[in-house]
């Protein structure tokens, strides 16, 4: 097997990291219903899956030290990956007897363990598609995967919630319950052996990291890194919290149910997959005038696929036409970032910001879109922290790594906490979107302080990224 082939297998598993996460936001409300928990208990659907990744990046620097090595330089990233889909096939099955004994924490269990998996899996695969090739191309190549991961965030919502309530219309049929959700998940639990035997028995290389696992806590000399780790922290949170929130959102605002808010949810997620395909032109060598012309078509394919996909359900879609202009906005921003790491991180900030505040001040179809657009100004944001909190460590690079992947830990105590907001009677779900407001508003501070504290160190970045790029 090639590397162009191989590092296609291993995009294939971003896909369902995407696919399970987005779909959280359909179990949310689903689970509020069937429980009837109060919205920040709702948000513990997001608080397991997410936390997850933080004891598993725990238990990975754990066992490393008490093996005095890398675990994964012991079985080769091929493995891991096997190993991750085979935990987080346990964690979907434990979603059958947890619906029949309909257990609300047996539940939380199940998507802890998938969380698991997840970890093991992201470990795994990232460092894993950097092997593939030159390592100063290795972003591009995670990029793609992050394009790919979009895809299953914009399908995922739309088939689990056809598949749970079973009708290809926006109405769900009298008394579905939560022993519904047991089909789709044994579903994608056999799919996930299957992966699992898939990548026993591939022919991917075999490829591990020779180097040493440090622990300790020497890479937080570093302000970017320490910086960075509390910027992942509101990133991951802002971009779940908004899409978490959402059903709850639509419920109260819009007075629809959990199984009309499908194309909501994939719209949001969908955004995301705007932002980030348009981002991955970068990756290829078009003409000036071929990429300008991209830049303007992109977005809008993706928006059509989101279309597409909710349309092929049945849902009406007319109404999300006018998120066009949205799209036009984010067209705009990429046009005005000009590909710098710094620049894109204040501007696309400073977007997301005032999304919120328009959300909260603005009523109807404008405020829906308005929090929904958080998703486009979201998508970019992750490689900009990681790039801009791991530059200058030096041989501290591979540390400071592991600790931004701990810090996904905000996509389940942000949730959490807009949660409790929103079931304060004097604040209510609308005004509880101050909670991403204020994530943002860090994410604008990180992006503007950043820059003098790297060029104290001797990096001017923005000027580093556009001379090797060319510009």
């Amino acid at each position: 097997m090639n590397n162009r082939t191989a590092l296609y297998t291993l995009m294939s598993v971003w896909f369902f990291w995407g696919f399970i996460a987005a779909s959280n936001g359909i179990l949310i409300p689903m689970f509020k219903e069937q429980f009837n928990l109060q919205q920040w208990q709702s948000q513990l659907v997001d608080f397991a899956f997410y936390a997850a990744y933080f004891v598993g990046s725990i238990l990975y620097f754990l066992v490393s030290a008490a093996l005095k090595g890398d675990i994964l330089n012991r079985i080769g990233y091929r493995q891991g990956i096997m190993y991750g889909f085979i935990i987080s096939a346990v964690g979907t099955l434990l979603f059958i007897p947890a619906a029949s004994l309909q257990s609300f924490p047996l539940l939380l269990g199940g998507l802890f363990v998938v969380g698991l998996g997840f970890s093991l899996q992201q470990t795994s695969t990232q460092p894993f598609m950097i092997a593939l090739g030159d390592p100063a191309t290795g972003a591009h190549r995670i990029n793609l995967g992050g394009a790919v991961n979009n895809l299953g965030t914009t399908i995922g919502p739309v088939l689990i919630s056809f598949v749970i309530f079973g009708s290809v219309g926006d109405a769900a049929p009298e008394g579905v319950g939560i022993e519904a959700v047991k089909m789709p998940f044994l579903v994608i639990g056999v799919i996930f052996i299957l992966f699992a035997l898939f990548f026993r028995f591939s022919k991917l290389p075999t490829i591990t990291n020779d180097e040493d696992v440090q622990i300790g806590f020497g890479v937080l000399k570093y302000p970017q890194l320490v910086m960075g780790m509390i910027a992942i922290f509101c990133y991951v949170g802002a971009e779940v919290t908004i899409g978490s929130n959402l059903g709850e959102y639509l419920k109260k605002t819009q007075n629809l149910d959990s199984s009309q808010i499908s194309e909501y949810i994939s719209l949001f997620w969908g955004s995301m997959m705007m932002g980030r395909w348009t981002a991955a032109l970068s990756n290829f060598n078009f003409k000036p005038a071929v990429k300008t012309l991209l830049t303007f078509v992109t977005p809008f394919v993706a928006f059509g696929v989101v279309l597409f996909v909710n349309w092929l359900r049945g849902s009406d879609v007319s109404p999300l036409y006018t998120y066009s202009f949205c799209v036009l906005i984010i067209i705009a921003a990429f046009f005005a970032a000009q590909e710098k790491p710094i620049r894109t991180m204040v501007l696309f900030s400073l977007l997301g910001g005032v999304a919120m505040i328009v959300g909260m001040l603005t009523s109807g179809q404008v405020a829906l879109f308005a929090f929904i657009s958080g998703g486009l100004f979201c998508s970019v944001l992750w490689p900009c922290i990681f790039s801009l909190a791991t530059a200058g460590l030096g041989k501290y690079t591979n540390q400071g790594s592991a600790y931004l992947i701990m810090m996904i830990l905000g996509g389940a105590v942000v949730p959490v906490t807009q949660g409790a907001l929103a079931d304060v009677p004097s604040i209510g779900i609308q005004l509880s979107y101050a909670v991403p407001l204020l994530c943002f508003a860090y994410l604008l501070f990180f992006g503007v302080r950043v820059q003098t504290v790297l060029k104290n160190q001797g990096l001017d970045f923005d000027r580093d990224v556009a001379v090797k790029a060319g510009h």
